[in-house]
């Protein structure tokens, strides 16, 4: 179905109705194990010369049209869902890293990928060098012969800015390195990154794909056009592999190489499987993404230019507010809009940020973003919490800004309520 247009694949890409019941929805099937038809069937599924369904923490039907469905969104080959968006990071990386390896990362990622970059993969003999991905140059100096990936956010978290996609994938095409982005806050509606160049893309389906905060998930979906075996760094998939008596993913599989290797090998072996009703309510979200997503924009662009003109506020992050300095950058990366996540500094810093937080009504305080509601944070209390005090900076998540992700209510009454909350924040500072 990828000949047809974005509001007709997020409806229908993947899905067929049940051939078992004629039921149009996509079924949830709530089943661990699938009957084969023999012996040989049986042994086919296991060799990987045959597609099909063994057990549910490889493959699931429900799950399978919701991969299908991403991976037609974004114009990859293919996709692997799996268990959260922390979970999809390590899904994609795991194919390319060993001991002694790392990736370079951008210093503006989400506070619990700054940590699982920065701390927990180093238990796996990985590391990760952090730079600023406005400086090229910066980025081209920190590959080195041990990189294995460059890694970055196509909208950032919390500051929603906006990422040359197309000119980080050249040095990292350069370097004979996959660039991986993490499109959760845009959304294959506003930025398809393949097309400006990224390998893989990776996703929390729990944000802005599902949409109604309900379940957790994560995807990894790939482009296909990276040449695993153009050199040794990636024996994974250019190596014969001994599990599957072998097997070398990229001569076998060709574009859907890391695709299979995700199924095959790393839910497996890892087992960050996706369970069938998550896949299903993610599926029922996405029927209506964009939609969503050019309400969520159309607000945020409201909601942003009344903030910025706020006596109470410092500074605005929005990067589709005409005084952005990446406003030029977000009308080429994401012209339908710059999405719904930002950040605003409070003159009166992080006491006012607190008082804030804790006299919104209509915004809920809770740590999550893309959401039909709309929501608020103070990062550095809470998502940015464990990191030292330059990381927060570094990653937009100072003591004096609160994280806005902007829902699809009526602007006019999310206005009027951060007008309430902001006069109660300063009226308690005079007051002190």
């Amino acid at each position: 179905m990828t000949d047809h247009r974005f509001d007709t694949l997020q409806v229908h890409a993947g899905s067929r109705p049940d051939p078992a019941t004629g039921a149009r929805q996509t079924p949830i099937y709530q089943s661990t194990g699938y009957v084969f038809r023999d012996a040989d069937h049986a042994a086919a599924l296991f060799n990987l010369q045959e597609v099909g369904f063994i057990y549910s923490r490889l493959t699931n039907p429900t799950v399978a049209v919701l991969q299908d469905r991403i991976a037609a969104l974004e114009g990859g080959a293919g996709a692997v869902c799996c268990s959260s968006g922390h979970a999809a990071q390590i899904m994609a990386l795991f194919p390319l890293m060993g001991p002694g390896r790392n990736i370079v990362v951008s210093t503006r990622l989400y506070g619990g990928t700054v940590t699982q970059f920065s701390q927990t993969i180093r238990r796996f003999g990985w590391s990760a060098k952090f730079v600023d991905f406005d400086d090229l140059d910066a980025v081209r100096d920190a590959i080195d012969d041990d990189t294995r990936a460059v890694f970055g956010e196509a909208i950032a978290n919390p500051g929603g800015w906006i990422m040359d996609v197309r000119a980080i994938a050249d040095v990292a095409d350069a370097a004979g390195v996959p660039l991986i982005i993490d499109n959760t806050t845009a959304t294959p509606y506003l930025v398809r990154p393949i097309e400006h160049g990224a390998t893989l893309v990776v996703h929390s389906t729990t944000k802005y794909l599902t949409g109604n905060g309900t379940v957790t998930g994560g995807c990894v979906v790939d482009s296909g056009g990276f040449d695993w075996a153009a050199n040794d760094k990636f024996p994974s998939l250019s190596q014969p592999e001994p599990a599957y008596h072998g097997t070398v993913f990229a001569e076998t599989f060709g574009p859907m190489a890391f695709t299979f290797h995700g199924i095959a090998i790393g839910l497996r072996d890892l087992g960050m499987t996706m369970n069938p009703q998550a896949a299903h309510y993610t599926l029922l979200g996405i029927e209506t993404l964009s939609l969503r997503m050019d309400r969520h924009v159309r607000n945020a662009e409201t909601i942003a230019a009344w903030l910025e003109g706020h006596p109470a506020v410092k500074a605005v992050t929005y990067a589709g507010l005409p005084s952005s300095p990446y406003k030029v950058l977000a009308d080429k990366v994401c012209p339908k809009g710059a999405g719904a996540l930002f950040t605003f500094a409070l003159k009166d810093g992080y006491d006012a940020c607190v008082r804030f937080i804790d006299n919104v009504k209509l915004f809920s305080h809770v740590a999550n973003l893309g959401d039909t509601r709309s929501l608020c944070i103070h990062s550095a209390s809470t998502t940015h919490r464990q990191l030292q005090a330059e990381q927060q900076i570094a990653a937009g998540a100072a003591p004096d800004v609160v994280r806005l992700s902007i829902g699809i209510e009526d602007a006019d009454d999310l206005i009027a309520d951060l007008d309430q909350a902001l006069a109660k924040a300063a009226g308690a500072m005079a007051a002190e």
